[in-house]
């Protein structure tokens, strides 16, 4: 039945590549357990709460990509968007949680309906190549720059606004974690942020940086805090329309670049170079979005590391099962997560931020009529500690450039769209 299912022969694959690779997969991605509850943490959501949240968004969202699309990725609460969600929306703007949650809905609507009506690729083949990486990179530089806070690496200064911090030994061990991480991954050792974790939650556990766990494990957290606590209708005003606009554009970048080279990995392109169910999986992804503001978390993507999986051999929907059933076994751990201090989770945020960052090498920066805006994006976004900042300067930027050097030829219909959406972004985030 499962050979017949998941069409494993025609698949080129079997049970046993499909288990590997589905732990793979989840080894490599299984640090977003412990990342995103810390970072959520911050704007008063119940930390337990948090992590049940977490691990049925990655379960639901990755069991329903194996089914629906019997595509060997996994899913679960973004990186970069936890932290979009929680220093700029909640803290930043001074919203409610539950009113960021509302706006995690919203666009999970709009990631629905546009998905349905198969514009959603239109969309992102509209915008520049050298915005869409400036758009990771950005990223990857926010939440590098929110890692090294964490840690206590960089601290505010009222002369220069930020400055390097004391060599404590939590700044110390976090150090040391973020170097073990990049060892283990030049060395191409699976679950390396997973053990760097480990190592730094250990360390800080024997020097008396942080308390031991009273139990390895218990029942899972009751998501009652959480679940079903979010407000739509605080998020349907205009002072919203950028945060929604940035949770839109930032998962529509995500999930496709993601999905477009996973797919290669697998085998799961055509000759004409579609994508194979390309429509199942971006309708997976973006009905886990919903599910996962329902729970109790920031958006829900698909995710890269699920390329690490189809390395050991992942071809199947059956390795997503494997991956959900070990999210949801992470349940009934939760005292052991609890007792991951910052200063362990720090060195994931700032190696993740690399990973991100990488691409940079795409842009041409001969040309500034792409430099200037992909600049200002990656700039920006940790500056101003706003993701919508970065993208609205970013894509402003771009118009106004190609419209005054004679290229407004370039500018495709729908650019203009999301020009004048960032305009108005700009307009009342400033209080103009």
């Amino acid at each position: 039945m499962i050979q017949s299912f998941f069409k494993l022969n025609a698949n080129g694959s079997n049970p046993k590549s499909e288990v590997i690779g589905g732990i793979t997969t989840f080894l490599t991605m299984a640090y977003i357990i412990f990342v995103n509850p810390d970072i959520l943490s911050k704007t008063g959501m119940d930390t337990g709460a948090v992590i049940t949240a977490t691990c049925l968004a990655a379960f639901l969202g990755t069991i329903l990509v194996g089914l629906w699309a019997n595509a060997p990725f996994a899913m679960a609460p973004g990186m970069g968007l936890n932290a979009f969600f929680a220093y700029t929306l909640v803290l930043g703007q001074q919203i409610s949680w539950q009113t960021a949650l509302g706006v995690v809905f919203v666009s999970g609507v709009a990631f629905l309906i546009l998905t349905i009506l198969g514009i959603r690729e239109k969309i992102v083949n509209a915008i520049p190549l050298s915005l869409r990486i400036a758009t990771a990179a950005g990223i990857g530089l926010f939440i590098s720059f929110i890692g090294m806070q964490k840690l206590g690496l960089i601290v505010s200064n009222p002369a220069t606004l930020v400055t390097i911090g004391p060599l404590t030994t939590p700044v110390l061990i976090g150090l040391a974690a973020l170097a073990l991480i990049a060892i283990l991954e030049i060395r191409r050792i699976k679950g390396s942020i997973l053990i760097g974790i480990a190592a730094a939650t250990a360390a800080g556990m024997a020097l008396g940086e942080t308390a031991l766990p009273e139990s390895l494990t218990s029942m899972p957290p009751s998501i009652a805090p959480v679940a079903l606590q979010l407000d739509i209708l605080g998020a349907l005003q205009w002072g919203l329309i950028g945060a929604v606009f940035s949770f839109m554009f930032v998962d529509l970048f995500d999930s496709i670049g993601t999905i477009v080279a996973c797919s290669y990995e697998a085998g799961h392109v055509e000759e004409d170079g579609s994508i194979r169910k390309i429509d199942k999986i971006l309708e997976a992804d973006a009905i886990a979005t919903v599910a996962g503001s329902l729970l109790g978390t920031s958006t829900t993507t698909t995710y890269i590391e699920s390329a690490s999986g189809i390395a050991d051999g992942a071809r199947t929907g059956l390795a997503s099962m494997v991956t959900a059933g070990l999210f949801l076994l992470a349940l009934f751990f939760s005292p052991l997560i609890k007792a991951v201090p910052s200063f362990a989770t720090a060195p994931a945020l700032i190696i993740v931020g690399v990973f991100m960052f990488r691409n940079i090498r795409e842009i041409d920066f001969t040309d500034l009529k792409s430099a200037v805006p992909a600049f200002l994006t990656m700039l920006l976004m940790p500056l101003t500690f706003s993701i919508a900042t970065g993208l609205t300067v970013g894509f402003l930027s771009y118009i106004v450039i190609a419209l005054f050097s004679g290229d407004a030829k370039q500018i495709s219909p729908v650019m203009w769209v999301v020009g004048l959406l960032s305009a108005i972004n700009l307009c009342v985030s400033v209080g103009m």
